[in-house]
């Protein structure tokens, strides 16, 4: 299947769910984070903000990354 994302107009946003909707093509589902998972992302900021040096900027590390 594929996947497609767009960028709506807030004006417009209302009608075209509506038409999507008549289309039969809406399908939403919702993301459960669990609580472990959002405590060790604030831990990791509060670590980050203590001590940025630690971090290393993107645009100096993506290339030792082999994307394809």
């Amino acid at each position: 299947m594929k996947q497609v994302i767009l960028n709506i107009p807030e004006s417009k946003f209302k009608f075209f769910m509506e038409l999507v909707k008549n289309l039969g093509f809406v399908k939403t589902s919702e993301v459960s984070i669990p609580e472990e998972h959002k405590q060790e992302v604030r831990k990791r900021i509060a670590a980050s903000d203590r001590n940025p040096e630690r971090l290393i900027d993107w645009d100096n590390v993506k290339n030792d990354f082999k994307l394809d």
